[in-house]
C-alpha cells in the first residue's frame, strides 16, 4: 500500500505530516511513500531530501490523493479534499470531530476510514502517538518566546553598572503539556514563575520545575479538577469565584500571563477578565493559547495581536507550532509513524484497522460509511494521580488520649526491661565474684543507656551517627585493653569481643565517612 502526504492548503500552515526520516521508517513497515512536490519546503525539507530517502515526489494534489491508499496530513481537511476520498482509502489527520459535523458527514458519505490524531486516548501505550501533546509542548515553549519578543524587559534579574533590573514575573494558567513547557522555558530564562491548575496533583510537577504553585483557599468535596482522559473538567461556580478572586490578587504583580486552559469539546473558559487586564501594568503581555476556542482572556482576538487602552498586549496567535515548522513536523511525523506501526502489526505494508484496539478505536471518527465519534471510554484508563486520602484531624481530647496511651506503653516496656535486667544482675551476682560484678554493672548500665540514646535518634541520622561514633568506639577499645590483663577468663573473653566489635565499628565509620565526603567532591 502507498502512503502519501499532500501540501497543506490552510493559509500560513508550514508543517508537513511526513519527513524524510519518518518516510524511511514507514518503508520498513512495508509501505511505499509519496509526497506532493513542495509539501515540505516551508518546514525545511526539500524535494531532493525526500527523493534521497526513497520517496516518490508527485506533482499535484489530485495525483497524490488518487495514487495514495493512506493520506497523512496536518490540518483539518477541506470539503474539497474530502471529495478525493473513496471507500478503500484511510485519512490520518487532525479533524476536530466535535466541531466539524459537516466534515464528519462528508467522510461518512465517502465510506473512507478517518483517524483523528487529536482523539488518540491519553493512555500509557498511546503516548508515542499523542500529537496534541507534541504540538502543545511546542506551543508552550513558543508562547514564552513570543511573550519575550513583545515584553520590554529582561526575564531574568540583573545588577548592572547602570542600575538594578528586577526579574519578570510570569503566571501560567493551566499546567498541562503546554503549561509545563511554558513553565520550564520561563524558569530557564530566569523569570519568577507562578502556575495555577484546577488539578492539585500537578503541583509537584510545577514545583519540580522551579515554579511556585498557586493554591486556592477553597475546600470542596472531590474538587480535583481531573476528568477522564487526563484533561481538566468543568469547575463548580464556587470554585470559579475563588479562582477569579485569586487571579485578581495576582494581576497587578504579573508581567506576563500565559493561559492554556481548555476543556475537550467546549469553548475555552474565561479566566482572565477585563478588570484583571485593567489592573495589569502597561507593557505587560498576555499570551492566550486557547484563542482558537474563544480564548481564556477577555479581549483575545484569534490570530491577532491586540493592545488594550492601558497598554497591555494580548497575543491570540493560533499557529505557534507552525512558527517552528521543522521541529513540529518532525514530532508530528513521528506520531503518524507510530500510529502506522499500530495499524500494521505484521509490518507487511497492509493496514489492519482493528476496532477492538483502544487506541485505534478511540482515534477513529469514521469507519466504513459510519460515524464512530464519540468513541466509547477506553478499557485502560488514562494515567492520573490517585486522589489523596483525607487524614482526619484529631480533636485535642483524642490527641491527649493518644499521647497518654503511648506514654503508658513506653513505661511498660521500660519497666519490663529494668525487671529483666535486675533479675539477670541478681542471678549473675549469686555465682560471680565481687570483682566481676562491679564491671558487669557498668556494662549493663552502658548497654541500657546506649540503647535508649540510639533508639530515640531519627533514622535519617543513623548514617552520620555511625560516622561520628569512632571516638566512643575508641574509648571502648581502651577500656577493653585495660581489662584484658584481668585474671578472670570471662572478663578476658568479653574484653576480646568488645575490642573486635568496636574495631569493626571504627572501620565501618571511616568507610561511611569517606563515602559521604566523596559525594561532595567535584568530579
Amino acid at each position: 500500500m502507498k502512503i502519501g502526504t499532500p501540501t497543506e492548503v490552510s493559509a500560513g500552515e508550514n508543517r508537513v505530516a511526513m519527513t524524510p526520516d519518518s518516510a524511511l521508517q514507514l518503508q520498513k513497515l512495508g509501505y511505499d511513500c509519496l509526497i506532493q512536490s513542495g509539501a515540505g519546503q516551508k518546514a525545511g525539507f526539500a524535494d531532493k531530501l525526500y527523493e534521497d530517502a526513497g520517496v516518490t515526489v508527485v506533482a499535484t494534489a489530485e495525483a497524490l490523493w488518487a495514487q495514495s491508499d493512506i493520506i497523512a496530513k496536518v490540518r483539518i481537511p477541506t470539503l474539497a479534499e474530502l471529495d478525493y476520498l473513496t471507500p478503500e482509502k484511510t485519512l490520518i489527520t487532525f479533524f476536530n470531530p466535535g466541531g466539524n459535523a459537516e466534515g464528519l458527514e462528508k467522510a461518512k458519505e465517502t465510506g473512507a476510514n478517518v483517524i483523528a490524531m487529536e482523539m488518540v486516548p491519553r493512555i500509557s501505550r498511546a503516548q508515542k502517538m499523542d500529537a496534541l501533546s507534541s504540538m502543545a509542548n511546542i506551543a508552550g515553549y513558543r508562547a514564552v518566546i513570543e511573550a519575550g519578543n513583545n515584553f520590554g524587559r529582561f526575564f531574568t534579574g540583573q545588577v548592572t553598572a547602570a542600575g538594578k533590573v528586577p526579574p519578570a514575573k510570569v503566571l501560567v494558567v493551566g499546567a498541562g503539556v503546554a503549561g509545563l513547557a511554558a513553565i520550564g522555558t520561563a524558569t530557564s530564562l530566569g523569570a519568577i514563575t507562578y502556575a495555577f491548575d484546577v488539578r492539585p496533583e500537578v503541583a509537584e510537577q510545577v514545583e519540580s520545575m522551579g515554579a511556585e504553585f498557586v493554591y486556592l483557599d477553597f475546600e470542596e468535596e472531590q474538587q480535583d479538577g481531573s476528568a477522564t482522559g487526563g484533561y481538566a473538567s468543568v469547575s463548580s461556580p464556587e470554585f470559579r469565584e475563588a479562582q477569579l478572586k485569586k487571579f485578581r490578587e495576582l494581576a497587578p504583580e504579573m508581567d506576563i500571563v500565559i493561559t492554556t486552559a481548555l476543556i475537550p469539546n467546549r469553548e475555552a473558559p474565561k479566566l482572565w477578565l477585563k478588570d484583571m487586564i485593567a489592573e495589569m501594568k502597561p507593557g505587560s503581555v498576555i499570551v492566550d493559547l486557547a484563542a482558537e476556542k474563544g480564548g481564556n482572556a477577555e479581549g483575545t482576538v484569534m490570530d491577532e495581536r491586540v493592545v488594550t487602552d492601558n497598554g497591555v498586549i494580548i497575543i491570540g496567535y493560533t499557529d505557534f507550532p507552525s512558527r517552528m515548522a521543522t521541529q513540529s513536523s518532525t514530532l508530528y511525523a513521528t506520531n503518524i509513524r507510530h500510529m502506522m506501526t499500530d495499524l500494521t502489526p505484521e509490518k507487511d505494508g497492509q493496514i489492519n484497522h482493528n476496532m477492538e484496539d483502544d487506541v485505534i478505536r478511540g482515534a477513529t471518527v469514521a469507519h466504513q460509511g459510519e460515524i464512530t465519534f464519540p468513541p466509547p471510554p477506553p478499557k485502560v484508563q488514562a494515567i492520573a494521580a490517585k486522589p489523596k486520602e483525607k487524614i482526619k484531624e484529631l480533636t485535642p481530647e483524642e490527641k491527649r488520649a493518644k499521647e497518654v496511651a503511648a506514654f503508658k506503653a513506653q513505661t511498660k516496656n521500660q519497666a519490663i526491661l529494668l525487671g529483666v535486667g535486675t533479675a539477670l544482675v541478681l542471678l549473675v551476682g549469686a555465682y560471680a565474684p565481687e570483682s566481676f560484678m562491679s564491671h558487669f554493672i557498668v556494662f549493663a548500665l552502658a548497654c541500657f543507656i546506649g540503647f535508649q540514646v540510639i533508639w530515640n535518634v531519627s533514622h535519617s541520622l543513623h548514617t552520620p551517627l555511625m560516622a561520628v561514633t569512632n571516638a566512643i568506639s575508641g574509648i571502648i577499645i581502651l577500656g577493653a585493653l585495660l581489662q584484658v590483663g584481668s585474671g578472670s577468663w570471662l572478663v578476658v573473653l568479653l574484653s576480646a569481643i568488645s575490642i573486635l566489635i568496636a574495631t569493626i565499628n571504627i572501620v565501618g565509620g571511616f568507610m561511611v565517612t569517606r563515602r559521604m565526603l566523596a559525594m561532595f567532591q567535584k568530579s
